[in-house]
């Protein structure tokens, strides 16, 4: 049980033996069941046949036997024999037959699904009832599963389950395991293949997060993909972060086509030093974007907020005159 909860697996465990017993899981498992019940029906009709062929032939050497002359020694001894043969060969094919009922032969009455069926419904609400206790479920998995078998070294970041039915039946499944490392994250190589595709698609970090998010992929934490974290990967595998192009001789643009700033253009339209645009985007006194780290800042200022930050501009300057 330690190894099982160490893996993360216990709580699939629960999960498979639920699914199982769904109302359409078993539904279908009956219907499979009766196409079982045919080909039973088949078998025991050619047991039937062997069975009847054992008692004439038996009956047949009785026959024979019993018209013999007691004169004629010698062919009484052989068909006495032959009869004694032939009782021996039905009483073992009784013995096989009754062996193949007791192991092989399958047999449900309409009562008996009914309670199968009704199973699927009753067990679910049972399992999530407020008054089941942990040692309950427990208690109801011992019922239904016999063991559990776990392979976590056939597929990076997988466990293999196989389940072991009280039944006598066995399934198998694959889960997703709890890992420390991006290493043995079990979709690495998806994940990794994913980022180049979108890249080369000149797709943007937060697109690029959107987009993994969305095809149900996650990190190898069970988080959601964010802009940061895909840069950090881009960083890891060495794929080059999208660029965004501007003219010739020139770092960035003043402002954008969207009306936003740069951080050289807010600098200009309120007379400061870049490094003091910069402390302003840190301090929150405005609000900036990036399309991913280390990419050029889109400033979007109203006219208002110029203003506004003009005048401080010259109340500071004008304070450190005063106090100079």
């Amino acid at each position: 049980c330690q190894e099982v909860r160490a893996l993360g697996v216990d709580a699939a465990v629960e999960q498979i033996v639920l699914a199982a017993l769904a109302p359409d899981k078993i539904a279908i498992a009956l219907a499979a069941l009766e196409q079982l019940e045919q080909e039973d029906a088949a078998l025991h009709k050619q047991w039937q046949l062997r069975r009847e062929r054992a008692t004439y032939e038996t009956e047949r050497a009785r026959r024979q036997y019993d018209q013999v002359e007691p004169e004629n020694r010698l062919v009484a001894r052989t068909l006495e024999g032959l009869w004694e043969q032939k009782l021996r060969e039905r009483e073992k094919i009784e013995q096989e037959h009754q062996a193949w009922l007791q192991q092989s032969r399958l047999s449900l009455t309409s009562s008996d699904r009914e309670v199968i069926l009704a199973l699927g419904e009753d067990l679910p609400k049972l399992w999530h009832a407020p008054t089941t206790t942990s040692a309950d479920r427990k208690q109801i998995l011992r019922l239904l599963v016999k063991s559990v078998i776990l392979d976590q070294g056939r597929a990076r970041g997988k466990v293999w389950l196989q389940m072991n039915w009280q039944t006598g039946a066995v399934s198998e499944h694959w889960l997703t395991r709890r890992v420390r490392t991006d290493a043995e994250h079990a979709d690495l190589d998806l994940v990794q293949g994913r980022l180049r595709e979108l890249s080369a698609a000149q797709k943007m970090d937060d697109e690029i997060a959107a987009t993994l998010n969305a095809e149900g992929l996650r990190t190898a934490h069970g988080q959601a993909f964010t802009s940061g974290l895909i840069w950090l990967l881009r960083k890891k595998w060495t794929i080059p972060t999208i660029r965004v192009k501007v003219k010739a001789g020139q770092t960035n643009p003043l402002r954008w086509e969207d009306g936003s700033y740069s951080v050289d253009g807010a600098a200009a339209v309120l007379g400061v030093y870049k490094g003091t645009i910069y402390h302003w985007l840190l301090a929150g006194r405005f609000q900036g974007q990036q399309l991913a780290k280390h990419m050029p800042w889109q400033i979007p200022l109203t006219e208002e907020q110029i203003a506004s930050l003009r005048a401080h501009v010259a109340r500071a300057r004008r304070s450190r005159r005063e106090a100079s």
